[in-house]
């Protein structure tokens, strides 16, 4: 089992390549961080979580960012996007991106996608809510013959593009595990289709094995199989009880933190790492 820890990497949060050195030194797998571009102030779209928006939301750095910055202090440590929202993204650049941070930390990166609940922050985009999974779709295949065909093409509704070059490829074959953020009635499909892996948030009334076991049946109508997917518990609360609870079926377990000062993470981060201790 391996544990890991997300926060939003804000302006006001512990500096990254602190946070970085930090849960390398205490054993932990993972650092994963969120993303949003930006929040339209008229918050048309209700908050999934509930009551109001936390600012965090808007205060976000870019993740690839404080990601490099991890890389450069760590040397273990897997750098991972919780979620990336590809709905937002050009996927020739973004693969650009994920494929050179991948090069420059030999081979760490782990590549959670998304595909955004905010309507108005992808309108800004230039993509309707309803046609975020078609692109979502479309960006990860792209982004894959990017990142493994040396003349890469791509011809669909979202993405076109012709015979191109793009260097450097990731260092892990393939490109980095790409790992599904949703949790709805087509994600398995999804996932099955495109994807390496899965990471639901975590909710101790939902039923595990019967998560699992939708998603071992998409799987298998695709020739694939549970036991390749790299599959995380995301956002579980810093709490030995609810880790415990987080372990079942998954092989990872993503603690959240706080987007607060170092004093107010560094020991948060001290219980992560005691309860990765033992429950690892």
């Amino acid at each position: 089992m391996d544990f890991g820890v997300m926060i939003f990497p804000t302006d006001g949060a512990i500096a990254a390549p602190t946070l970085a050195r930090a849960a390398e030194e205490r054993g932990l797998e993972s650092l994963w961080l969120a993303e949003h571009t930006h929040i339209p102030v008229s918050r048309r779209t209700p908050f999934p979580g509930g009551g109001e928006l936390p600012s965090q939301y808007w205060h976000t750095l870019d993740p690839f960012v404080v990601l490099a910055a991890a890389a450069a202090v760590t040397s273990r440590l897997r750098l991972a996007t919780g979620i990336c929202l590809v709905s937002e993204r050009d996927p020739i650049v973004l693969a650009k991106e994920v494929a050179s941070l991948d090069h420059l930390s030999n081979g760490r990166v782990l590549f959670g996608i998304g595909a955004g609940w905010n309507v108005e922050e992808l309108e800004d985009h230039g993509l309707a809510f309803s046609d975020r999974w078609k692109a979502v779709r479309e960006r990860v295949l792209a982004m894959r013959a990017l990142w493994t065909q040396d003349e890469a093409e791509y011809h669909g509704q979202f993405v076109d593009f012709e015979p191109c070059w793009s260097w450097p490829k990731p260092i892990q074959p393939g490109g980095p595990p790409v790992i599904l953020g949703a949790d709805s009635k087509w994600a398995f499909d999804r996932i099955a289709e495109y994807c390496d892996g899965w990471m639901p948030i975590y909710d101790p009334r939902r039923n595990m094995d019967r998560r699992l076991e939708a998603l071992s049946e998409a799987l298998e109508r695709r020739g694939r199989s549970l036991s390749d997917m790299d599959i995380s518990h995301y956002g579980v609360p810093p709490k030995l009880s609810h880790a415990e609870k987080a372990c079942h079926g998954v092989n990872r377990v993503v603690l959240s933190l706080p987007a607060g000062p170092e004093s107010e993470v560094l020991p948060i981060l001290d219980e992560c790492a005691e309860i990765a201790a033992k429950l690892a």
